[in-house]
C-alpha cells in the first residue's frame, strides 16, 4: 500500500468532517505514534470547531496513564502497542472529553523500536462511540516512518466512517 499524499489526507479529512457534522458527532483523538497528526488533519478543515472537540498526543507511558486513564498493569503486561492499550486509550479519550466519538492510535512508526513480536509498522487503532463498545484493529504498515504514520492517519479516518455507520 502506498502512503497517502497530503491531498488524499485532506480529502479524507473533509469527508470525515462532513459525516461527523451531519450526524452531530464531536470527535476526540488520542494519538501516540502519529503525535497529533490526525487532530491536525481534522482541524485543517475550515469549520472543524463544529465537530472536533480535542486531541491528546500521549506518547509516554506516563502520559497515557495521566491523560487517558491507561492502567499501569495494562502497559506492564501488554505494552503500549496492544489491543488492550488502545481500547483503554479510546475509552479514556471519551471519559476525559466532551466528545461523542473517539479514535486512538498506538504503534511503532520506526525506524527503530520494533521487535519480532511487534515489528516496525505494527499499529493498533481503536474507535468508540460514547455509550458503545470499542472496536480495535491491528495493522502492519510498510515503509519508512512518514509512510507508516500517513497510513495510520488514513486508516484511523476510514475506520471512523465505519464507526458512524
Amino acid at each position: 500500500m502506498n502512503a497517502p499524499t497530503d491531498a488524499e489526507l485532506d480529502a479524507l479529512s473533509v469527508a470525515t468532517g462532513q459525516r461527523l457534522l451531519a450526524l452531530r458527532h464531536m470527535l476526540v483523538t488520542a494519538e501516540s505514534c502519529t503525535g497529533g497528526w490526525i487532530a491536525k488533519c481534522m482541524t485543517d478543515v475550515p469549520g472543524s470547531s463544529s465537530w472536533f472537540d480535542c486531541g491528546m498526543a500521549a506518547y509516554s507511558y506516563e502520559a497515557k496513564q495521566a491523560l487517558l486513564g491507561v492502567r499501569p498493569q495494562t502497559l506492564e503486561t501488554h505494552g503500549a502497542v496492544s489491543r488492550e492499550c488502545v481500547v483503554e486509550m479510546v475509552s479514556g479519550a471519551l471519559v476525559h472529553s466532551g466528545a461523542t466519538i473517539a479514535v486512538a492510535v498506538t504503534g511503532i512508526a520506526g525506524p527503530g523500536g520494533g521487535s519480532d513480536d511487534k515489528p516496525v509498522g505494527t499499529v493498533w487503532i481503536g474507535w468508540k462511540r460514547r455509550g458503545g463498545y470499542a472496536r480495535a484493529e491491528v495493522f502492519h504498515f510498510e515503509g519508512d516512518r512518514d509512510a507508516v504514520r500517513r497510513q495510520t492517519v488514513a486508516a484511523a479516518l476510514r475506520g471512523l466512517e465505519w464507526q458512524m455507520a
